[in-house]
Formats: C-alpha cells, structure tokens, sequence
C-alpha cells in the first residue's frame, strides 16, 4: 500500500483546541498520513483555553495525556534557546517556530497565517498552513486512507454520536470547509 510523503507538522493551539478540528487531525496521524509535533508551550496554550472554555481541570489532563500517549513522539524538546531569536509578528507565536525549526518540520499547521510569514519560515525550509488547506493536501495525496480514517472518527465518536454527515457538518462550522466538502464527494 503506497502512503503519501509523511510531512513532519508543529499543530499550533488554534488546531488543537476545537475538538473536530483536533479529532480529524488526529485521526489522519493515527493512519500516518503525516507525523505531529508540539510543545509544552504549545500544551500550555491549549490548556489555558480549555479551561477558559469551563473544560473541567480532570479533562484537560485527560485530554493532555491521551495526546500524548497516542502520539509519544510528537512532544519536541530543547527548542527553547531558539525562541529569543526569532522574529515574528507576533512575540507569543516564536514558540512555535522554535519548535518547529528543532524537529525540522515541513509545516507549520496554524489558522493564524498572517502570524508566520512565508518570508520568515522559507529560509527554514517550511511554510504554514491552515488547517483546512493542509488536511485538503493530505486527502488529495490519499484519497482512501484518508476517508478510511475519517470513517473511523465518525464510527469512534460518542458523546454526542453523529454520523457522517453530522460530522461533516460540524467540520463546516469549524472552519474546515474545503475538508468537509472534499470527504463528502469522495463518500
């Protein structure tokens, strides 16, 4: 079975916190349709607001860990000396970068594009994407797999259960629009 080229991508917090967002990114890691990375700051930013969302204390370890213990590979570490010296439009992003530039990623998966200038990450090698143009990618270089593993989010969701179409939808409302609308033909 032939898989697409496996793109290395720091997940900013902004993809990781809307839980379909997160879920379908996950899933297409799981099927190793491209290898995540973060950070502890970039934990400690998806904690902060989870719990600015009222997500209870025990659910946000939870969530944490289950992160983690899926993809035991994804935490970058000794990035930190770079942060300072990086420029970006915004001082709080540089995190990211560092991150980035230490595990060598392809991408930067971020909907905060105006935040990572093309100018600043190319002499990196990387670019930044949104979440809906990088998951469009990677269904585009997998047509199967990724409807498999998105088959296989719908058939593991509870809480609430939808099918789907449901989930498509709620994709939609998140911001993955062109990612929906590209699973839903290939359904």
């Amino acid at each position: 079975m032939i898989h697409s080229v496996k793109f290395t991508c720091v997940l900013d917090t902004n993809v990781i916190y809307p839980i379909e967002v997160r879920d379908l990114l996950f899933w297409f890691a799981h099927y190793e349709l491209y290898t995540p990375k973060w950070s502890v700051h970039i934990f400690d930013e998806w904690k902060e607001v989870m719990a600015r969302n009222d997500v209870p204390e025990e659910e946000i370890l939870k969530r944490v860990e289950k992160a983690n213990k899926a993809f035991p590979d994804a935490l970058v570490n000794n990035y930190e000396a770079l942060i300072e010296s990086l420029n970006l439009p915004d001082v709080k992003d540089r995190h990211v970068l560092a991150a980035a530039i230490k595990t060598n990623a392809n991408v930067i998966v971020t909907n905060n594009l105006k935040d990572f200038p093309s100018e600043v990450l190319e002499p990196f090698g990387m670019s930044a994407k949104s979440a809906d143009d990088f998951l469009t990618d990677i269904i585009d270089l997998n047509h199967e797999t990724a409807v498999e593993a998105f088959r296989r989010l719908v058939m593991n969701r509870t809480n609430p259960d939808l099918d789907e179409y449901q989930v498509l939808d709620a994709l939609r409302k998140n911001g993955l629009t062109e990612t929906a609308n590209y699973l839903h033909a290939l359904l």
